[in-house]
């Protein structure tokens, strides 16, 4: 059975991490943790401390340097803090590096987002999207995400048919992807359908980022009940 390991629990305490890279300033960086303290938040975490490191690029095996990794794991650990946002996407290797290295849940902006999508998600419509794009996710970070396989040395009841638990679960994800688009492109058709039923109606559309007040706007115009909350991401 596939196990989904990211869901962020109510109250936890979380450390956030970002890079100033070339040709950005401390002050675009401080912007960027911000919004995602504020997606955090949104999601169900509180922000303990934010970490910063001035990089030209991310480090490939842990996204920031030893000496920073180890400040970080030694603040984690006297304040019992067991997860951490990182404001880039992590590759798989990172994710696994860090995770090994910490002990603790790791997260990046993407994975986080995705979660707060799975949260708010209402119509059997975006219920599927989010869970394509969280498949899509953890395919290549399978690695990481299932480190209970890990422990699986084989055993009574663990041994043979000669398929790893890790490939079994790929397998097992890939249907599911396939199954997810199928659905996806059911959904359109009927979507279609129901449009091309609608005649001559004036269509109206707002467009903005997350949190600008639209779904406010929208109650107001058309008196409708669409969700609407001071937070990042409420209706995906």
């Amino acid at each position: 059975m596939i196990e989904k390991q990211h869901k962020i629990r109510k109250e936890e305490k979380a450390v956030l991490v970002g890079l100033i890279q070339k040709e950005q300033t401390p002050d675009q960086v401080r912007e960027y943790l911000d919004e995602l303290a504020f997606l955090a938040e949104t999601a169900g975490a509180t922000t303990i401390e934010r970490f910063t490191q001035r990089l030209p690029h991310p480090d490939s095996r842990t996204f920031v340097g030893k000496g920073k990794l180890e400040e970080i794991k030694q603040y984690m650990k006297a304040l019992d803090i067991e997860l951490i946002i990182f404001d880039d996407e992590l590759s798989p290797s990172q994710l696994r590096n860090i995770e090994r290295e910490l002990e603790c849940k790791v997260l990046d902006r993407t994975i986080l987002i995705l979660d707060i999508f799975a949260s708010r998600a209402r119509t059997f419509h975006a219920k599927t999207q989010v869970e394509l794009a969280q498949l899509q996710y953890m395919l290549p970070r399978l690695t990481r995400m299932w480190t209970h396989l890990e422990r699986q040395k084989g055993g009574i009841g663990l041994r043979g048919p000669g398929e790893s638990q890790i490939e079994t679960d790929r397998r097992i994800i890939q249907q599911r992807i396939a199954l997810m688009k199928e659905r996806l492109r059911e959904i359109d058709k009927q979507m279609t359908v129901q449009r091309s039923n609608r005649g001559q109606l004036v269509r109206v559309a707002l467009v903005g980022y997350t949190n600008v007040g639209k779904s406010t706007i929208m109650n107001l115009l058309s008196k409708s009940d669409v969700f609407a909350e001071n937070k990042l991401f409420c209706n995906p």
